[in-house]
C-alpha cells in the first residue's frame, strides 16, 4: 500500500493522461527551461483525486492535459525572477508555491486524441481573461471551464480564482526540498 504523502509519476495511475509540462521546455512565459524532468509527480493521495476526475472526463469523451505538477523549490525561485507578481507566481521568499508540495495540478482537458478544446486563454496567459471570474469569453470557453472546475472541485480540489488551470488538492502536504524527480 503506498501512502497518500508518497510521490509517485501520475502516469503510472493514470496511463491515458497527456503529460506537457510547460516548464521543463522552452515553451513557457519565461522562454527558458526552468526544470529538468518531462515526467508529472505529484503526492499519491492528489493522484488518487486525478484518477477519479480522469474517470468522469473520460466518460464525457476528454483526456485530462498536465502542464505542471511538482515544482522544485529552485525552480520557483527562477519564475520569481521572470515574474516577481504574485498575482500569478508565488513569492518563494515569502512562501513556497503549492506546486512545491506536491498536491498542485495545472491542467486542461481535450478531446480522447489529444486535441485541442476550447478554454478561456492558453496556459500561463497573466491576464484578466485567465481570472475565473473574466466574462470577456466565448460561451463555449466558459462552459468548458467550469464544466473542469467543478469537476475538480467536486473531487477535493480548490480552483485558484486567477488562473482558470490550477487546482489545489484540499489535503495539504508539506512543502518538499529534497525530491528530485
Amino acid at each position: 500500500m503506498i501512502r497518500d504523502d508518497v510521490f509517485v509519476k501520475v502516469e503510472d495511475h493514470i496511463p491515458e493522461v497527456i503529460v506537457d509540462l510547460k516548464y521543463a521546455t522552452e515553451d513557457n512565459f519565461t522562454g527558458k527551461v526552468i526544470y529538468d524532468f518531462k515526467d508529472a509527480y505529484l503526492r499519491y493521495g492528489t493522484v488518487k483525486k486525478l484518477v477519479k476526475v480522469q474517470q468522469q472526463l473520460k466518460e464525457q469523451g476528454y483526456l485530462m492535459k498536465i502542464w505542471d505538477a511538482f515544482r522544485p523549490v529552485e525552480a520557483q525561485f527562477k519564475l520569481w525572477e521572470v515574474c516577481p507578481d504574485d498575482t500569478f507566481v508565488a513569492n518563494p521568499v515569502t512562501g513556497y508555491s503549492s506546486h512545491s508540495r506536491g498536491n498542485t495540478v495545472d491542467i486542461t482537458i481535450t478531446d480522447m486524441q489529444g486535441g485541442y478544446i476550447e478554454m478561456p486563454t492558453a496556459f500561463d496567459d497573466f491576464s484578466e481573461k485567465a481570472m475565473r471570474t473574466y466574462i470577456g469569453i466565448s460561451e463555449e470557453a466558459k462552459n468548458n471551464s467550469i464544466f473542469l472546475e467543478k469537476l475538480m472541485e467536486k473531487e477535493g480540489f480548490i480552483p485558484y480564482k486567477n488562473e482558470w488551470w490550477h487546482f489545489s488538492d484540499k489535503t495539504e502536504y508539506p512543502v518538499e526540498k529534497e525530491f528530485r524527480p
